[in-house]
C-alpha cells in the first residue's frame, strides 16, 4: 500500500517541483522567484501570529479572534483554490484507474494531495502552533493535538468538495451560477469594508462563534481547554467529512466529463447570439483570414476557461473597482472620470492568460495544421491577433454598458476613450505576446474550467512584464496631466500607436523566425498532456 502512495505522491511531487522538458533558464528562475516570494510573505505572516499568540497577556483576547482566525483559515482553505484557478494537483487521478491501485489509497492520495492547496494556510496554523506552545498559559499538548486534528478537518473536507466542484463545473449552466456565487463571495469582503458591517453581522462577529462549529472546538482545544464537549464536536465534524470526502471522491472518480457536456450540447442549441459576431471577419477580411479569425472566435468562446476570464472582466471587475471608485468619490468632490479605463485594464489583465501569452495552448496538437496549410505563418499569428483585438472591443463594450446600466457618473466621452486606449495596450501584449507563445508554448485543456494554464510563469510574465509594456499609454495620461489638454494626452497616445505598431512589426518578423527554427519543440511541448497526468 504505501509503495504505490509513496510512488504516485513522488510524481506529483516531480510534476510540481521538477523542471520541465524545453523551458528555458529564464522562465525556471523567474517560475522560482515568484514562488519564492509568495511563500515568503506567507511564511512572515506565519512569524508575525506566533508573535501575537505566545503573550499570555492577550488570552482573552485569544479566545475571541482564534476561533475567527481558524474560520478565515477554513474559508482560504476550500475556496482559495477555487478562486486562484487552482483546483488541484497536476495529477488526475480518474487516469490511474486503469492500473491495480484501490479506491482507498486513491483516496488517501487525494487527501495527502490536498496539502498542495493549502501550503499557505499550513504555513500561518505552525506559526499559531509555534506561539501557543511559547505562550506559558497555555497547556503545551493543546497545540499538538489541536492543530493537527484541525488540519485533517480541511483536508478531508477539500477532497470531497474539489470533487464536487469539477463536477459542477463539467455542466455549463450549472458552472455559469457557480462561477457568478464565487465572484459574488469573493468580492463580497471588499464590498462590505466599504460600506460597513450591517448591525446582524456586528452582533454575530462581536463574540467568539457557537462552540458547535469545528472551528471553535479546534480553537478551544488549542487554548488548553480539556472539557469534553469540543473534543466530541471536532471529532465527529472531522468523522462527517471523511465520510463526505470518501462519497464525493467515489462519485468524482467515475465522473465522465465529456459525457456531461455532451448531455448538455444535446439539451439544445445554444451560442445563437454570438453567431453574428462569428460572422464578422468574413464580412470584413478576405480568406483565408477571415477563416482564422473566425476559427479562434468560436473555439475560445467555447472554452469554459475562456468564458470564465471573459466574464470576469466586466463583472468581477466592477466588483472590485466600485468600491475604490465610491472611497475616492467619498474623499474628492469629482468622482474619478477614467473609471471605465481602469476597468478595462483589469479586464485585459484577465484575458493576457488566455489570449496573448499562449496563442496556441487550446489548439494543443491540432497546431501541426499552421505548418502544414499552404499559407504563411505570419498570416496565423495575424488572425489571431485579430481575434484577440475583437475581444478586447467586445470587452469594452460590455464594460462601458455595465457603466450605463449603473448609472456611474462617468461621461460617455470616457467610455468611448476606452477604445483606443485599450487597443494601443494590446497592440504591445500582442508583440510580446507572439514571442512568449512561441518560446514558451504550453498545451492547456480548454474544457477545464479552473487550473493555470502554466503554473508560476504566467503569474510573473503578467507581474512583469505588463506593466512595463503599459508604460506607453500611461505616458499619454502623464502627458494630459502635465499640460493639462486633451490635445497632449491623444498626441501621446498616437505616438504610442506608432511606436506600438512598430514593436508589432519587429516582433512579427522574429516570431515567424522562431516559428521555422522551433517548430518542432513548439508541437512536442504542445502535444504533451497525456497519461495520468492532467493538463
Amino acid at each position: 500500500m504505501f509503495s504505490q502512495i509513496r510512488a504516485i505522491l513522488s510524481v506529483e511531487w516531480r510534476c510540481l517541483w521538477v523542471l520541465r522538458p524545453g523551458e528555458a533558464l529564464a522562465g525556471r528562475i523567474l517560475g522560482a522567484g515568484a514562488m519564492v516570494l509568495w511563500y515568503g510573505l506567507w511564511a512572515a505572516l506565519a512569524a508575525g501570529a506566533a508573535v501575537l499568540v505566545w503573550n499570555p497577556a492577550r488570552r482573552a483576547l485569544l479566545e475571541v479572534a482564534l476561533p475567527w482566525a481558524f474560520l478565515l483559515i477554513l474559508v482560504y482553505w476550500q475556496l482559495a483554490p477555487v478562486l486562484t484557478g487552482n483546483l488541484g494537483a497536476a495529477l488526475n487521478l480518474n487516469k490511474l484507474l486503469i492500473y491495480p491501485i484501490t479506491e482507498r489509497r486513491l483516496f488517501v492520495v487525494e487527501v495527502l494531495l490536498r496539502l498542495t492547496t493549502g501550503l499557505e494556510m499550513l504555513l500561518v496554523l505552525g506559526g499559531v502552533s509555534v506561539g501557543l506552545l511559547l505562550n506559558p498559559g497555555v497547556p503545551r499538548p493543546a497545540a499538538l493535538v489541536a492543530v493537527p486534528l484541525f488540519v485533517l478537518f480541511n483536508l478531508l473536507l477539500a477532497a470531497g468538495s474539489r470533487s464536487l466542484l469539477i463536477r459542477l463545473a463539467a455542466r455549463k449552466r450549472v458552472r455559469e451560477v457557480l462561477v457568478l456565487l464565487v465572484v459574488l463571495s469573493a468580492a463580497l469582503p471588499q464590498l462590505l469594508a466599504v460600506t460597513g458591517l450591517p448591525p446582524f453581522l456586528r452582533r454575530v462577529f462581536s463574540g467568539s462563534p457557537p462552540g458547535l462549529w469545528p472551528w471553535t472546538a479546534a480553537a478551544r482545544l488549542a487554548l488548553g481547554q480539556s472539557t469534553i464537549t469540543p473534543w466530541a464536536v471536532l471529532c465527529a465534524w472531522t468523522l462527517a467529512a471523511y465520510f463526505l470526502g470518501r462519497w464525493q471522491f467515489r462519485r468524482g472518480l467515475r465522473f465522465d466529463a465529456a459525457a456531461a457536456e455532451a448531455a448538455d450540447r444535446a439539451l439544445g442549441p445554444s451560442g445563437a447570439w454570438t453567431e453574428p459576431l462569428y460572422r464578422l471577419p468574413g464580412w470584413l477580411l478576405p480568406d483565408p483570414l477571415a477563416a482564422i479569425v473566425e476559427k479562434e472566435l468560436r473555439s475560445l468562446f467555447r472554452t469554459p476557461r475562456f468564458r470564465l476570464v471573459f466574464l470576469m472582466g466586466f463583472t468581477f471587475g466592477f466588483l472590485i473597482w466600485v468600491p475604490l471608485w465610491h472611497s475616492y468619490r467619498a474623499i474628492q468632490s469629482q468622482p474619478p472620470q477614467d473609471f471605465p479605463v481602469i476597468v478595462s485594464v483589469y479586464a485585459l489583465l484577465l484575458l493576457t492568460e488566455v489570449v496573448f501569452w499562449n496563442v496556441f495552448g487550446f489548439d494543443r496538437s491540432a497546431a501541426q495544421l499552421y505548418f502544414a496549410a499552404p499559407l504563411p505563418f505570419s498570416r496565423v499569428l495575424t488572425g489571431k491577433n485579430l481575434a484577440a483585438a475583437i475581444l478586447v472591443v467586445l470587452e469594452v463594450t460590455l464594460i462601458g454598458l455595465v457603466c450605463l446600466l449603473l448609472r456611474l457618473p462617468v461621461g460617455f466621452a470616457k467610455i468611448l476613450e476606452a477604445y483606443p486606449v485599450m487597443l494601443v495596450l494590446s497592440l504591445y501584449l500582442l508583440a510580446a505576446g507572439n514571442l512568449i507563445s512561441l518560446y514558451y508554448p504550453r498545451a492547456v485543456d480548454p474544457d477545464q474550467t479552473w487550473g493555470a494554464a502554466s503554473p508560476g510563469r504566467s503569474g510573473v510574465l503578467t507581474g512583469l512584464l505588463f506593466p512595463a509594456l503599459a508604460l506607453p499609454v500611461l505616458s499619454a495620461y502623464l502627458a494630459r496631466y502635465a499640460f493639462d489638454s486633451q490635445l497632449a494626452f491623444f498626441g501621446a497616445l498616437a505616438l504610442a500607436a506608432l511606436m506600438g505598431a512598430g514593436c508589432y512589426r519587429v516582433a512579427m518578423d522574429l516570431a515567424v523566425r522562431a516559428a521555422e527554427n522551433r517548430k518542432e519543440k513548439l508541437l512536442a511541448a504542445l502535444a504533451q498532456g497525456g497519461g495520468p497526468l492532467g493538463n
